[in-house]
C-alpha cells in the first residue's frame, strides 16, 4: 500500500457507505476519543477512513520503531460494520470506532497471542480476554498486537517474535517495558491508546520513556483473565495513552468487567466502584491544598548525564505544583528504596512456572505450541531470555510458592503495606510522587532496564497514574530530548483522585510532544481492500541477547 505526505494528490476512491459522498481526510496524529467521535458524527470522516489512516501510519513508520507484531485481519470489516451502524443511527459505545492496540499477551479471538515468543506463534485463543470483549462491546476497533519484552519478563522490550522495539524519541534507546511496543506505537500515533500489563513497571516504564500517560489500577479492579501471566501477586492490566481523559475512558471500559470468576482478585472490588464512570473523575477539583509526598529515596542525586535530567525535571515539577497551591512533603523513610524492595519483595519468579503452565495448558487455546514451562524452555530454542533474566528462570525452575524465601517475602510485603498506609496517615497525604525511573531510559543492548521505581505499587497493590514530567536536553540522537515521567501513587481504590490530580498536572505542565520522526502526516492514496501484513524486524536483536538460552 503506497502512502504519501500531506499535499500529495488523493488518487484513489475514498471509502464510503453506499450512496455516501467522499469524506474529507481526518488527520489521526495525536487524535483523541473525542476527536474521532466528532469526525464521525459530523460526517468529516468514516470509520473505514479513520482505521485506514492508522494502518497507513503503521506501514509508514513502524519500520523505525518496530512496535507492531501483527495487525488484525478483520479491522477493516469491523470498521465497515461500524459505518453501517452510523447509517442506521446506532452509534452507542464509549469507544465507538476508536482504534486501539493490544499488547501481545492479551487474548483476542482471530489473532495469535504470542507473548513475543516465537515458540508461541501458533497459539490461537478461542475467545477474547474479558477486557478485550469489553473493548469490543464498547465499539473499539482492535487494530493489532504490539511488541513487548518477551513474556513481559523485563523492560528492554525485545522478543524473539517481535525483535527489538525502539524508543520513539531517541533511536539509540529502548522504549521501556515490558509494554514497550504499546508505548512506542501510541507515541507515534499508531492508535488512540493501547493496553499493557504491569507486574513491576511494565505499564509505567514505557509511558515514562515515550512521553505518555498510563495507569496501573488497584490490584483486583480489572480482570486479568485471558492475559499471559507473570505472577498472581503482582500482575495487573491497564492502558497507555496520550491524555488523561482517554485513559479514564479506557479504565472505565476495562473495569466494567467487574467481578470475574476467572480472576478471584476481582472479588475485592468495592460495590460503589462496580460500573463506575472514571471519566467523570477528570472534571472539577484543584491542586490547591493537596498534600503530595515526594519520595526522596526514589531519586539518584548523583550528578551524571543520565540522572541529572531526571532530577531537574522533578525539581521543575515540584516548583509548578507548589505554585499551584499543592504542598510537597519530603518522604525520607529508608524503607522506600526501590533496589532493596526488589530484592526483598518481588515474588513473581516464584509464581511464574505454575501460572504459565496453567495458561499454556488451557483447552481453549488452539494451535501447535509448547503446553508447559519446561516444554517451552527445555524442548525448544524458539525463545529469548536476556542474560540478566537467567536467574529469574532458574528461580522459576527450582522455586515454588511453598519455599521459605517466598513466604518470607510475603511477610515483608504485608509489613510494607502497613508502612505505606502509615505514611499516608502520619503525613496526611493525598498521594506520593516520584520519578518513574531514576535515570533516563537505558540504551539499546543494555543488560537491564535499571533504575525504575515501580516495585512499591507492584507489591502493595495500590494504584498509580504516570504523567509526562519533562525531557532531557536535546541531542543529535534525541532532537527534543529523552522523555521523563512522574508517578502519582495513591491508596487502594483511589483511581478517581489520582486521575483528577493527573489531569491538573497535565494542564499545569503540558509536556506532550510528538516524536520528530513521526510528525509527518500520511495520506491513504488507495483504498485498502484488505489489512496488510506487518513483518516485525527480528534482525535488530542485540548480540548481547542470544536466543534459545536460559543459562550462561
Amino acid at each position: 500500500m503506497r502512502v504519501s505526505a500531506r499535499g500529495a494528490l488523493l488518487s484513489a476512491t475514498c471509502s464510503s457507505l453506499a450512496a455516501a459522498s467522499c469524506s474529507l481526510p481526518f488527520d489521526v496524529r495525536e487524535s483523541s476519543i473525542d476527536g474521532i467521535h466528532n469526525a464521525l458524527l459530523t460526517g468529516l470522516s468514516t470509520c473505514r477512513d479513520i482505521v485506514s489512516s492508522f494502518i497507513a501510519r503503521i506501514e509508514e513508520f513502524n519500520p523505525t520503531v518496530n512496535a507492531i507484531i501483527s495487525l488484525n485481519p478483520n479491522a477493516l470489516d469491523v470498521a465497515d460494520d461500524l459505518d453501517a451502524r452510523i447509517a442506521s443511527g446506532n452509534t452507542t459505545g464509549a469507544l465507538f470506532c476508536v482504534p486501539i492496540l493490544l499488547k501481545d499477551n492479551f487474548d483476542a479471538f482471530g489473532m495469535p497471542t504470542t507473548g513475543g515468543c516465537r515458540a508461541l506463534a501458533d497459539l490461537h485463543p478461542c475467545r477474547d480476554a474479558p477486557t478485550v470483549a469489553a473493548f469490543k462491546d464498547a465499539g473499539a476497533v482492535i487494530l493489532g498486537k504490539s511488541n513487548l519484552h518477551e513474556l513481559a519478563l523485563e523492560g528492554i522490550s525485545v522478543s524473539s517474535q517481535g525483535g527489538q522495539t525502539i524508543n520513539a524519541y531517541d533511536q539509540t534507546r529502548t522504549p521501556g517495558g515490558s509494554s514497550g511496543g504499546t508505548g512506542a506505537a501510541v507515541a507515534a500515533s499508531f492508535s488512540v491508546f493501547g493496553t499493557g500489563t504491569d507486574t513491576v513497571n511494565s505499564l509505567r516504564s514505557p509511558a515514562s520513556a515515550n512521553n505518555l500517560f498510563s495507569f496501573r489500577p488497584t490490584w483486583g479492579l480489572i480482570s486479568r483473565a485471558g492475559v499471559i501471566p507473570c505472577g498472581y501477586t503482582q500482575d495487573t492490566v491497564g492502558a497507555i495513552g496520550r491524555s488523561v481523559k482517554d485513559l479514564a475512558v479506557a479504565m472505565t471500559v476495562m473495569a466494567s468487567v467487574g467481578y470475574d470468576p476467572a480472576d478471584n482478585s476481582t472479588s475485592l472490588i468495592p460495590p460503589e466502584l462496580l460500573g463506575k464512570d472514571f471519566s467523570a473523575s477528570v472534571h472539577g477539583g484543584t491542586l490547591e491544598g493537596k498534600r503530595l509526598g515526594l519520595v526522596l529515596g526514589f531519586q539518584n542525586f548523583t550528578d551524571t548525564p543520565e540522572t541529572t535530567p531526571v532530577n531537574d525535571a522533578m525539581a521543575n515539577m515540584i516548583s509548578l505544583l507548589q505554585a499551584a497551591g499543592a504542598e510537597v512533603v519530603n518522604v525520607t523513610d529508608s524503607v522506600y528504596n526501590a533496589t532493596a524492595l526488589i530484592a526483598d519483595t518481588d515474588v513473581q519468579q516464584h509464581e511464574f512456572r505454575q501460572l504459565i503452565d496453567e495458561y499454556l495448558g488451557q483447552p481453549n487455546l488452539a494451535g501447535t505450541f509448547p503446553r508447559s514451562f519446561f516444554e517451552l524452555y527445555e524442548e525448544t530454542e524458539d525463545f529469548l531470555v536476556i542474560p540478566g533474566q537467567y536467574g529469574y528462570i532458574d528461580t522459576a525452575i527450582h522455586g515454588s510458592t511453598t519455599n521459605t524465601t517466598y513466604l518470607t517475602k510475603h511477610r515483608t510485603i504485608r509489613n510494607l503495606v502497613l508502612k505505606l498506609h502509615s505514611t499516608f496517615q502520619e503525613l496526611e497525604l493525598d498521594a506520593l510522587i516520584y520519578p518513574q525511573q531514576k535515570n533516563l531510559v537505558v540504551k539499546l543492548g543494555s543488560p537491564s532496564q535499571s533504575g525504575r521505581n515501580g516495585i512499591l505499587a507492584a507489591v502493595t497493590g495500590v494504584p498509580v497514574v504516570v504523567v509526562p514530567a519533562g525531557f532531557s536536553s536535546p541531542t543529535e540522537d534525541a532532537p527534543v530530548g529523552v522523555p521523563i515521567g512522574m508517578e502519582i501513587l495513591g491508596l487502594p481504590w483511589t483511581e478517581d483522585k489520582l486521575l483528577n490530580i493527573a489531569r491538573h498536572v497535565s494542564e499545569l505542565a503540558p509536556m506532550r510532544r510528538m516524536p520528530p520522526f513521526a510528525k509527518r502526516s500520511v495520506e491513504v492514496t488507495q483504498r485498502y481492500e484488505s489489512v496488510p501484513v506487518i513483518t516485525p524486524n527480528t534482525d535488530n536483536i542485540s548480540p548481547n541477547y542470544p536466543l534459545g538460552r536460559i543459562r550462561a
